[in-house]
């Protein structure tokens, strides 16, 4: 379930050097079921937690774009932080549907395309657990940089394939899938975006904090076993609290030159 990858020996990027075409993976995005709302608001208090000291240095709070937004849980997040203009790009017509209704006039349906937005009109740009399944994350970070206003900011998310878990587990790591076009490093996620022409690039590694039994989803086991103990989980004492582990998400931020 995954397709054959190479190694740029000069990014350290891994990626599908014979990708599916753009609209076949736009068809199979529209297409997808939706199941993860309640870890999504797990995932978007992590986000906001690593973000929040890229924010404090952003002079403006203007307008946010959130690029593969799912159910905009993020997005309520940067309202809570101050920003007035909030606009997220989602695929998946189930995740939106998944959203709730004070979400919903946020979010628009498709794909990121660059000349839906005017240039120079955001101060935050994020993409998390996105950049892996586009054919072109060069492409789409050059837009961003275009699309934000002299100082913003753009922010990712992505899986960092030499975190010592995803080394541990090698093509069991539930990072290895059908849907991930490429699997960054700490170096590539930082490199991609000082190529692309933003600058003070850094980079962050953090935790994620979710519920027992969708830690236990991601664990390579056979699939019946892992369906009674999720079962067995699922609504009990134990699986309403909240497990924080570092597993090798890596956030990356670069500003747009003044």
């Amino acid at each position: 379930m995954s397709h054959a990858m190479v190694r740029c020996r000069v990014c350290d990027l891994a990626y599908v050097d014979r990708a599916p075409s753009q609209a076949t993976l736009a068809a199979s995005y529209h297409e997808a079921d939706y199941d993860s709302a309640d870890e999504a608001e797990d995932a978007a208090d992590a986000y906001a937690r690593a973000i929040a000291p890229v924010l404090e240095t952003l002079k403006g709070r203007g307008a946010a774009l959130e690029i593969g937004t799912g159910t905009g849980a993020f997005l309520e997040r940067l309202q809570k932080a101050g920003f007035q203009e909030l606009v997220g790009v989602e695929p998946s017509p189930a995740a939106i549907a998944a959203a709730p209704a004070h979400r919903k006039p946020w979010i628009r349906e498709g794909i990121f395309v660059e000349q839906d937005f005017a240039p120079g009109s955001f101060d935050l740009i994020c993409c998390f657990m996105t950049l892996e399944h586009v054919r072109d994350p060069g492409a789409l970070v050059a837009s961003a940089r275009r699309l934000l206003k002299p100082g913003g900011v753009f922010v990712s998310v992505t899986h960092d394939r030499r975190a010592w878990l995803n080394r541990l587990l090698g093509c069991r790591s539930p990072i290895v899938d059908i849907e991930h076009m490429q699997l960054f490093s700490d170096e590539s996620a930082k490199g991609l975006l000082a190529r692309n022409g933003y600058v003070e690039v850094g980079g962050a590694s953090f935790r994620n904090a979710y519920s027992p039994s969708y830690w236990l989803r991601l664990v390579p086991m056979p699939d019946r076993l892992k369906s009674n103990l999720t079962a067995a989980l699922r609504g009990t004492w134990l699986d309403r609290r909240k497990l924080a582990a570092n597993v090798g998400n890596f956030m990356s931020w670069g500003f747009r030159p003044h």
